[in-house]
This record gives structure tokens, sequence and C-alpha cells, in this order.
């Protein structure tokens, strides 16, 4: 299966995407980069985000800072 990389501003996990085997890469404001497979966390942590107002209306999660702290240990910090 084809990998598809993505380089965002930020911590994103879509409904759109999943599936969709994505390597996502941002940089936040503080130069640091995280690195992440959108599917791995979608899949650990789906009941968390389809229970999360945004998700339900705008098909989407993002933050802008970082990793959030419940799915840090599944990115790697370069």
């Amino acid at each position: 299966m084809k990998t598809n990389n993505l380089t965002t501003k930020r911590f994103v996990i879509r409904k759109s995407l999943i599936g969709e085997n994505t390597i996502i890469t941002f940089t936040n404001s503080k130069n640091i980069t995280y690195t992440y497979d959108h599917d791995e966390i979608y899949s650990t942590y789906q009941e968390k985000f389809e229970s999360m107002k945004c998700f339900q209306e705008y098909k989407s999660y993002t933050n802008s800072n970082t990793v959030p702290a419940f799915a840090r240990n599944l990115a790697e910090i370069v």
C-alpha cells in the first residue's frame, strides 16, 4: 500500500484521511518537528476522537502547538 506524506502547520486528525496510510509531519512555533502515523493515532484513540464535539461537527481535530499528551507516545519528535 502506498504511503502518503503530508506536511502541515499543526497536528491534525481528519475523517477524510482515515485509511489513507498518511504520515504527517508538522513543525510548531518553537521549531519542534513531529512526525506521526495518522491512522495509528486515530485507531488507537478512535473513541476519544469520535466523542469530541469538534470531530463530530468539523470532521477533524487540530492542535497547533504540539501532539496531544494522550498521543505523544505514538509520535516521533525530530
